[in-house]
């Protein structure tokens, strides 16, 4: 250390000394209040005024560099010499120099933004990292018929991200979510699974449907709760939404006609005349159109359903998971 650093050093800690002491310091050891380090050291915004300080040799060309008025760099100066107990600054009619403890500072601060920007530089490599993929799980009535409009909307405004879509039904989501396997979800059934949090984005509607040439295609009668709820049906596996919503409404299952892990399997059955089926409104759609399939109405039972987005409880959607979250509401 020069002879001019030795003594501004010396300087610097006499008067820390006299500014801990006064505010309840350690007495004789020149050091500031103990506690957190964030309330005894400045904070970024404050050393690279100082830096510019430093550099352009005005508080007000430095005030301008930072975006901030000249009295705002004035008081933001004061704050941090009454902060660290030394004075930083002097100031005349001919610009701000800075005093020889204010040079060790800018010394210091340097280093320390310099750290910060390595910092910053890292974090938004981990963001590009992050948003250069998107893990998706749904249930499938929503990965076939509702997920690759928003998937190809997702293209449009984000091209390089790299999109991966497991299908399965909606205790199989669940899972790949809370196991980090997928970064966003989609459900159907009643409830949110447990470890989730929830946002509606649809709402769909369950029908009864049948092969043109089915009994049940003629009646002119509505079925009755209780000869739906009799009868075998074609229906998707345990631990599908479309199945859970059907049971909770009729209170009850018979032993299923045929049980398909997939909700096209399931319509294949029913239009090939295997038997009667219960599917979503979105997914027969085409089919009662032409007449493949026809709609069985139902007294008195509801069969409307949310569709939810799905994320680990307080891990709010980021990056490419918030921008197609967003955009199924779009």
């Amino acid at each position: 250390m020069t002879e001019g650093e030795t003594g501004a050093a010396g300087a610097a800690g006499a008067a820390a000394a006299g500014h801990a002491s006064a505010a309840g310091g350690t007495p004789g050891t020149g050091r500031p209040p103990a506690g957190s380090l964030a309330h005894r050291v400045p904070d970024l915004g404050a050393l690279e005024l100082l830096l510019a300080v430093a550099r352009l040799g005005s508080l007000g060309a430095a005030a301008r560099e930072v975006g901030i008025t000249q009295p705002a760099a004035s008081s933001r100066v004061r704050s941090m010499e009454r902060q660290l107990g030394v004075a930083l600054v002097d100031r005349s009619p001919r610009g701000s120099r800075l005093t020889d403890a204010g040079a060790l500072v800018t010394d210091w601060a340097r280093r320390v933004v310099e750290a910060a920007e390595a910092f910053d530089a890292g974090a938004q490599a981990l963001r590009d990292r992050r948003d250069s993929r998107l893990r998706v799980a749904a249930s499938m009535t929503i990965a076939e018929y509702l997920l690759p409009g928003w998937l190809l909307a997702l293209r449009a405004q984000r091209p390089d991200t790299a999109v991966s879509l497991l299908a399965g039904n909606s205790t199989a989501v669940a899972e790949r979510l809370l196991t980090g396997e997928a970064d966003l979800g989609f459900v159907e059934g009643l409830t949110v699974p447990a470890g989730l949090d929830s946002a509606v984005v649809a709402h769909d509607r369950l029908i009864v449907v049948t092969a043109p040439g089915h009994p049940w295609a003629r009646r002119r009668a509505p079925l009755s709760a209780a000869e739906l709820s009799t009868t075998p049906l074609i229906l998707r596996e345990k631990g599908s939404g479309t199945r859970q919503v059907l049971d909770a409404a009729l209170g009850g299952l018979a032993r299923p006609l045929i049980e398909l892990s997939s909700t096209t399997a399931v319509k294949a059955a029913a239009v090939g005349g295997a038997g009667p089926s219960v599917l979503s409104e979105l997914v027969v759609r085409e089919e009662l159109a032409v007449r493949r399939l026809v709609a069985v109405p139902v007294a008195d039972v509801s069969l409307t359903r949310d569709l939810r987005a799905v994320w680990p409880t307080g891990h709010r959607p980021t990056g490419p998971a918030r921008d197609l979250l967003t955009l199924t509401r779009t």
